[in-house]
């Protein structure tokens, strides 16, 4: 599947636990001579490897990427356009797996000797030489040979963040949270970036082969995406996924300004309001069966949407806002703190004792269990048993996370990567308001990324 594939419908609860009953039958591997788990210190790169590291080096002082440029390319969208586009993709990409690279040979030595952590550098040195070593594509039959290729690349680093984050979770006592922090929000960014990149110029080489007079796509943004058909979509998906896991679903209520459309990258859009609904849904169905365990109704999960006026556009305002509000108990002053941070989850574990359960399960078990499948529980040679589980990763470039305690963090992350936010609020004992505001890509002249 490409990157830009559609989503992939939610499994039911039945194939979700034939799939795990499945997974479980062939996880392990057949015997070797050493530990599929092992350390070692990782292989230093080659000459030319290094060579271009140091020339990439020396000029990464990594320009902000102007999200203008980007969306250039397609205004109009012509032969021409489409070759700056994969030359601007030839110049700017290298610069980031470059940082990339950098920043993860910099990591403490016994960080880097984590096999989690050395595959993911192996990986990104080996994207980084290609792209960098790549000759220049002068014509459209060199353009769509590299976009293809460009898409394969793109989909074989699906799973580096559960990836990473497997590997910090190991290395935890090594590094401090905020180191921890600064490392993964900067790789995160960059990530981003890498993929924006990359995906708007494949999604403007496809539109060239294959016009559409009446979309309303400029490359990955969407210029007039409906934040309503988002929150039912990703809803039914959290809902099926709810359900699988947990017995039932609490409803969605939809109102405010529900026929507004604005200016955004619907993937992103999707992979925060998921996340999102997913605590909310949680929250939710878990709070009123330990309170309300004879009550059959659950509360519905309300999102009002609030589009900017055009006196706010003019003062220049010109953000999209969403409230999330569920009736889940809150969050507790003793998690408040670490409600954004890396690897805090209550996923998985016992509400009494906040620790894990060890049996890998608990809430939305079919996620919590893909996100160890995907990057082998078992050891880095493993297949993919569930890779993209629910079929998001791939469209998100984040990979299987649940249980990992990623999915706040990295939601925040994505809000502000174009001047938005996300905030959170709670009233421990009734439920939480989760506030998203989100800058509209159409006043995108100066926002640079």
């Amino acid at each position: 599947m490409s990157p830009l594939s559609p989503r992939t419908p939610a499994r039911t609860a039945k194939a979700v636990s034939t799939r795990l009953r499945t997974a479980a039958t062939f996880a392990s591997p057949p015997p070797t001579k050493r530990p599929p788990y092992y350390r070692a210190a990782p292989h230093p790169p080659s000459l030319e490897v290094s060579e271009l590291l140091s020339k990439y080096a020396s000029i990464t002082s990594a320009r902000p990427l102007n999200l203008y440029t980007l969306l250039s390319f397609a205004r109009p969208l012509t032969p021409e356009s489409v070759l700056a586009s994969v030359n601007y993709a030839l110049t700017e990409i290298p610069r980031r797996l470059a940082l990339r690279v950098r920043s993860l040979e910099a990591l403490p030595f016994i960080v880097g000797t984590n096999p989690y952590v050395a595959s993911t550098l192996n990986a990104y040195r080996e994207s980084f030489l290609w792209v960098a070593t790549h000759p220049p594509v002068t014509n459209l039959d060199q353009n769509a040979k590299f976009a293809e290729q460009l898409a394969d690349l793109v989909q074989s680093h699906a799973n580096d963040i559960p990836t990473m984050a497997k590997g910090f979770q190991e290395c935890s006592r090594y590094m401090s949270p905020t180191q921890i922090s600064n490392f993964l929000d900067g790789a995160i960014r960059n990530r981003i970036s890498v993929r924006l990149i990359a995906e708007q110029h494949i999604a403007l080489s496809q539109a060239l082969e294959n016009p559409d007079a009446n979309s309303s796509h400029v490359g990955v943004v969407d210029l007039e995406c409906s934040p309503k058909a988002m929150v039912k979509m990703c809803g039914s998906f959290v809902s099926d996924l709810c359900e699988a896991t947990l017995g039932t679903s609490p409803s969605i209520v939809i109102n405010g300004h529900t026929d507004a459309t604005f200016a955004y990258v619907p993937v992103h859009l999707e992979y925060m309001l998921t996340e999102i609904l997913k605590n909310a849904f949680r929250a939710t169905v878990e709070h009123h069966m330990k309170h309300h365990p004879s009550s059959r109704s659950l509360p519905p999960v309300t999102i009002t949407l609030s589009s900017p006026s055009a006196a706010m556009r003019e003062a220049g305002h010109p953000y999209f806002s969403l409230r999330i509000r569920d009736q889940g108990g809150g969050v507790s002053q003793a998690n408040m703190a670490r409600i954004f941070s890396y690897a805090f989850t209550t996923a998985g574990r016992r509400a009494e004792e906040d620790v894990d359960d060890g049996e890998g399960g608990g809430p939305y078990a079919a996620q919590h269990v893909g996100g160890s499948a995907a990057i082998g529980s078992g050891g880095l040679g493993e297949a993919n048993l569930f890779g993209e589980i629910t079929g998001k990763g791939l469209q998100t470039g984040i990979g299987t996370i649940a249980g990992l305690g990623y999915g706040l963090p990295m939601s925040q992350l994505y809000a502000k990567y174009f001047g938005g936010s996300l905030e959170l609020m709670s009233l421990e004992g009734w439920g939480t308001d989760v506030f998203l505001k989100l800058r509209c890509l159409d006043e995108a002249g100066d926002v640079t990324v």
